[in-house]
C-alpha cells in the first residue's frame, strides 16, 4: 500500500525505546466491571435475538462483553502466509502523553518548542525534534495523529513485541540468586499496563509515541472473517462465512434496519480492522448516528475498554469541556473531530482527546471496564461513550448494527446533528420507511396466509400500538406534521418525484439534514434545498417562488401508522400501493402524468365549512353514513371541481381518503378532467331483479349491498367491468375456517389512491380474515388458496368430505358480482356519459363485431 507522505526520520520506528516502567507510579483507575455474557450454543444461533435478550441488563452499563461458546472458533484468513508476510497496511503515530495534556494550537504557534517536565529516572524517552506533531505539517492547525510507517502483520508483530518487552523490561534485582527466574522474562499483567498507561496520560513526564493500524478497510486489506467467496476449504468455512456473528453479515441481518441502506458505507456496513500495539488508543467517542457497534478480537493481547451509559453522555461532554476548556474553546466540535464525509463514516479512532476515568468519576459519571481477550466480542450501545487502549499486539474487527430499538436513538442523533450543523452518513428516514414497509409486508402475510415464519414474527413483535417500530414511526410522523403546519400558509406543496434522491443523497444546505421525506426549494435555485426547519434561510425570493416537496402527504403517513398498529385495510393499502410505486410497476404512467408539478393542497376545517356537499349511498346493513371530503384549492376554491363519495368507514378507520396521490389533481390538455364525479344507485331494486332472474353462482346469488360511486380514472375500469369506489356485495362460499360449512363473504372496492382500486374480500363476522389485492381476480384466488390449505390440513379430501377446489371454480369478477347482468346494468347507469372509456369502447366494439358476424352469416 503506497503512501503519499514520508514518515520523519525521528519517528518511533527509527528510535530505540529507552523508557522503563516503574510500578510505584501507577495511576490505575478504580472502576467497576461491565457485565460479561456467555451464550449457549442455542442462544448463539440468532445474533440479534441474543442481543435483544441481554439488552435490558447490559444497556445501563453502556458496554458489555460476549464470550462465544467454546465450539465457535472461526478461521482467520489474515493469518494465511500470503497476507501475513506480504500485505501492507498503513498506521498512524499516536502521541500518548498528549492525549489529555496538550495545549491549544494557538498557544503552540507562540512557542513551537514543547516545555515538558522531565522524569528523574535515566532512560526517559526523548523524541527527536523533527518527529513532533507540530513539525509534520505547518498547515495542520488541529491536533491529530500523523501518518506512520506501512507494515506487514509479521513486521508489526515484531515491532510491537519489541516495544512492549523493552518498555516493561526490569533490570535484574541485586538480591536475585542463581537459578531464580530473571526479570527480563517477566510478563506484565493487564493491570500493570493499565496503571502505566494512565500514568503516561495523566502525569506526562515521558514522551511516548506508538503506532496504530486503525480504521483499515476490510474491502481493501481483507477481513478477519471468512467470506462466502473465500478460498478457505473445509466444512467449517461455510458455517462461519454464513454466521450472523461474522461481522461481514452482521449489519444487514434480518431485523437490522441497516439492511435497508443501499450503499456499503465503510466502517458502518463494511467492517474496519484495528491492528494494535501496547498503548495504542481509541479516545472517547460515540458511534456515528448513535448506532450499536460490535468488536471482535481475532487474536493477540487484550484490549481494555471503558464505557459510559447513554444517560450520562451529556454529563461526559460537560465534564470534558470543564476539564479541557482551552481545547474546546478552540475546537467546539472536539468530541466529533474530523468532519464526516457524506459517504464515509468518521474515523472513530481519530478522536484525539482522552480523559481519565478517575476524573470522570469525580464528576459523578459512572465508568465501566471491559477487558476483551482473543475470541471475544465487545458490544457498545446507542450513544454510549467508550474509549480504551491495547496492551499489546492484537487484531480486532468492528462494524455497526441497528436493531429496531435503535430507531429512537437514531432519530435523536439526526436532530442533534442538525442542531450542530453536522453531516450525516445515513438517511434515517430511508431506514425508518424501509423497516416500516418490511413490517407491513410481514403483517400482510400473517393476516392473509397465516404463514408464521421467524422473520414475520420478528417484525410482528415490533408492531402494534405499543410496538417499538410503531412508536418510532408515529413520533417521526408527528414531527413532520408539526413542521408542515408551521410552514408559511402561502407556500405551495408539491409531490416529490420518487427518484428525488435515488442517485445521490439530498441534504439541507444550511444544517445538512437529510431530505428523503421532505424538502424546500425555490425557482431561483431548483437544485438547492433546505429542510422544513430552515425554509426561511433559503433565499430572499417571494414565497410564491418557493415550494415544498413532500414524499408522502400527512394523511398517507398517518395511514402508515395505522398499518403498523395492525389496521387490516391500512396494511393492504401500503402493502399493495406503496410497493407498486416503489417497484415502478402498475401506476407509473399515471403517476408521471398527474404528479409532475402538481400541488398537494392543505385544507383547513374552516375552508371546508359550507363549501362541500355530501352524496351518500343507500343504507345497508353496515354503517354507510360517513362521507369523505375532497380537497379545495386555497388559491381558487371554485377553479377546479371537487367531489364526494359514499365510502363507508372501515374497521380500522380507513375513510376512503386518497393515498399515494394528490388531494387535488390538475387536468391535462386534451384529457378528461380526472377529478372525480359520483352517482348512486338503489341496491334494493337490483336485488329484486337478481332474485327474479335467479342468477346462479355455485347455487348462490351475489347480493349487492352498496354500488358506491363511479370514478373516472384509468384504473377504475377494465374491458370487462367498471369498479365503483365503495362498491360492496355479499356472496356465499365454503368457509376458509371450516370448509364443511358455507359462509357469507363481503366483497368491496376500496380507494387506494393513484394505484386505483384495492379489492377486498372479508369473511363476514370475522373482520381479521381478509384477502386484499390490486387485482379483483387475485382476491378470490387467495380465498381459494386458503380454503384448499384448510382442506389439506383437516384431511377433508381424504375423508371424502370435500375435495380440493379447482381454480376454475371461482372467477373474481363473478364473485364480486361484476358479471351479474342486473348489477352490471345498475353500475352502467352510474356512468351515463360513458367516461369509463376503456369499458365502453370495448363494449361498443364487441357489439359491433357481434353484429358484423351475424351480418356475415346472413
Amino acid at each position: 500500500m503506497k503512501r503519499d507522505n514520508i514518515e520523519p526520520s525521528g519517528s518511533p520506528r527509527s528510535r530505540k525505546v529507552s523508557a522503563r516502567w516503574d510500578p510505584n507510579e501507577a495511576c490505575r483507575p478504580s472502576v467497576d466491571d461491565a457485565p460479561v455474557f456467555y451464550p449457549t450454543v442455542e442462544e448463539f444461533e440468532d445474533t440479534l435475538a441474543y442481543i435483544e435478550k441481554i439488552r435490558e441488563e447490559a444497556e445501563s452499563f453502556g458496554i458489555c462483553r460476549i464470550v462465544p461458546p467454546p465450539s465457535w472458533t472461526p478461521p482467520c484468513p489474515l493469518k494465511e502466509k500470503e497476507i501475513w508476510e506480504h500485505a501492507k497496511f498503513s498506521t498512524r503515530i499516536q502521541i500518548v502523553d498528549l492525549l489529555q495534556n496538550r495545549e491549544p494550537m494557538r498557544k503552540k504557534r507562540k512557542s513551537r518548542k514543547r516545555r515538558r517536565r522531565r522524569h528523574s529516572r535515566t532512560g526517559a524517552t526523548r523524541r527527536c525534534a523533527n518527529s513532533s506533531v507540530e513539525s509534520t505539517s505547518e498547515s495542520n492547525e488541529k491536533f491529530g495523529f500523523s501518518s506512520g510507517s506501512d507494515f506487514t502483520l509479521e513486521e508489526f508483530q515484531r515491532y510491537a513485541n519489541e516495544f512492549k518487552e523493552t518498555y516493561f523490561n526490569r533490570d535484574c534485582d541485586e538480591d536475585s540468586k542463581p537459578g531464580v527466574v530473571e526479570y527480563s522474562k517477566w510478563e506484565p499483567s493487564w493491570e500493570d499496563i493499565e496503571g502505566e498507561y494512565w500514568r503516561i496520560v495523566e502525569q506526562p513526564t515521558d514522551e511516548v509515541e506508538v503506532y496504530y493500524g486503525a480504521d483499515l478497510e476490510t474491502g481493501t486489506f481483507g477481513s478477519g472473517f471468512p467470506k462466502a467467496s473465500s478460498t478457505l476449504i473445509g466444512n467449517d468455512a461455510d458455517k462461519y462465512a454464513m454466521s450472523g456473528w461474522n461481522l461481514n453479515n452482521f449489519p444487514r441481518l434480518q431485523g437490522s434496519v441497516l439492511s435497508f441502506e443501499g450503499c456499503d458505507i465503510s466502517g458502518v456496513l463494511v467492517p474496519w480492522l484495528y491492528i494494535g500495539m501496547c498503548f495504542s488508543s481509541f479516545c472517547w467517542h460515540v458511534e456515528d448516528h448513535h448506532l450499536y457497534s460490535l468488536n471482535y478480537m481475532h487474536w493477540g493481547d487484550p484490549k481494555i475498554w471503558y464505557g459510559v451509559p447513554r444517560n450520562y453522555a451529556s454529563a461526559l461532554e460537560v465534564a470534558m469541556r470543564k476539564h479541557l476548556p482551552d481545547l474546546f474553546e478552540e475546537q467546539p466540535d472536539l468530541l466529533n473531530e474530523l468532519p464526516r464525509s457524506f459517504s464515509h463514516q468518521v474515523d472513530d479512532e481519530d478522536q484525539v482527546t482522552q480523559l481519565s476515568p478517575s476524573v470522570l468519576k469525580v464528576e459523578g459519571i459512572p465508568i465501566y471496564r471491559a477487558v476483551q481477550c482473543s475470541g471475544e466480542f465487545v458490544l457498545t450501545f446507542p450513544r454510549a461513550y467508550h474509549s480504551g487502549f491495547n496492551i499489546g499486539f492484537n487484531c480486532a474487527e468492528a462494524v455497526n448494527v441497528a436493531p429496531v430499538d435503535w430507531l429512537e436513538h437514531g432519530q435523536n442523533a439526526v436532530e442533534l446533528y442538525s442542531d450542530q450543523r453536522r453531516r450525516t452518513s445515513l438517511s434515517h428516514d430511508k431506514l425508518l420507511l424501509g423497516a416500516a414497509r418490511q413490517a407491513i409486508q410481514a403483517l400482510r402475510e400473517l393476516f392473509f396466509t397465516g404463514r408464521e415464519a421467524p422473520g414475520n414474527l420478528r417484525w410482528k413483535r415490533v408492531c402494534g400500538k405499543d410496538g417499538m417500530l410503531t412508536k418510532a414511526v408515529r413520533a417521526r410522523v408527528q414531527m413532520e406534521e408539526e413542521r408542515v403546519n408551521c410552514l408559511p400558509p402561502q407556500l405551495p406543496l408539491r409531490k416529490m418525484e420518487k427518484d428525488f434522491d435515488l442517485e445521490s443523497e439530498r441534504e439541507c444546505f444550511y444544517c445538512f439534514y437529510d431530505l428523503h421525506l421532505s424538502a424546500c426549494s425555490c425557482n431561483c435555485s431548483p437544485e438547492r434545498f433546505t429542510c422544513l426547519k430552515h425554509v426561511k434561510n433559503f433565499c430572499l425570493c417571494q414565497s410564491e417562488e418557493r415550494f415544498v416537496l413532500l414524499r408522502y402527504t400527512i394523511d398517507e403517513l398517518q395511514m402508515l401508522v395505522k398499518a403498523l398498529e395492525g389496521g387490516v385495510d391500512a396494511v393492504n393499502v401500503w402493502a399493495c400501493t406503496d410497493i407498486e410505486l416503489l417497484s415502478g410497476k402498475g401506476c407509473d404512467a399515471h403517476v408521471s402524468n398527474s404528479v409532475h408539478d402538481s400541488e398537494v393542497v392543505k385544507v383547513e376545517p374552516s375552508q371546508l365549512s359550507g363549501s362541500l356537499s355530501c352524496s351518500c349511498g343507500m343504507e345497508d346493513k353496515l354503517d354507510t353514513s360517513d362521507c369523505s371530503s375532497s380537497s379545495v384549492s386555497r388559491d381558487s376554491p371554485n377553479k377546479y371541481q371537487h367531489s364526494t363519495s359514499s365510502v363507508p368507514r372501515d374497521s380500522d378507520g380507513f375513510d376512503g381518503k386518497n393515498l399515494f396521490s394528490f388531494e387535488l389533481q390538475f387536468p391535462h390538455p386534451g384529457q378528461y378532467n380526472t377529478l372525480l364525479k359520483t352517482a348512486t344507485a338503489n341496491s334494493s331494486d337490483v336485488n329484486a331483479s337478481i332474485a327474479a332472474q335467479g342468477d346462479p353462482l355455485l347455487n348462490y346469488s351475489v347480493e349487492p349491498l352498496n354500488f358506491g360511486s363511479v370514478m373516472f380514472g384509468k384504473q377504475w375500469c377494465s374491458k370487462q367491468a367498471i369498479f365503483p369506489k365503495g362498491f360492496r356485495s355479499r356472496v356465499k362460499f365454503f368457509s376458509v375456517i371450516n370448509p364443511t360449512e358455507t359462509s357469507s363473504y363481503i366483497s368491496e372496492v376500496v380507494d387506494a389512491g393513484l394505484s386505483g382500486p384495492l379489492f377486498k374480500v372479508t369473511l363476514e363476522g370475522c373482520p381479521t380474515v381478509t384477502f386484499s389485492d390490486a387485482s379483483v381476480e387475485k382476491c378470490w384466488e387467495m380465498v381459494l388458496q386458503q380454503l384448499n390449505q384448510e382442506i389439506l390440513r383437516c384431511n377433508l379430501g381424504v375423508r371424502g368430505m370435500l375435495p380440493l377446489q379447482s381454480p376454475k371454480v371461482v372467477n373474481g369478477l363473478e364473485m364480486f358480482g361484476f358479471l351479474s347482468p342486473p348489477i352490471v346494468k345498475a353500475i352502467e347507469a352510474l356512468d351515463p356519459n360513458h367516461h369509463c372509456s376503456e369499458y365502453w369502447n370495448h363494449k361498443t366494439s364487441s357489439k359491433y363485431n357481434e353484429v358484423k358476424m351475424n351480418t356475415d352469416l346472413d
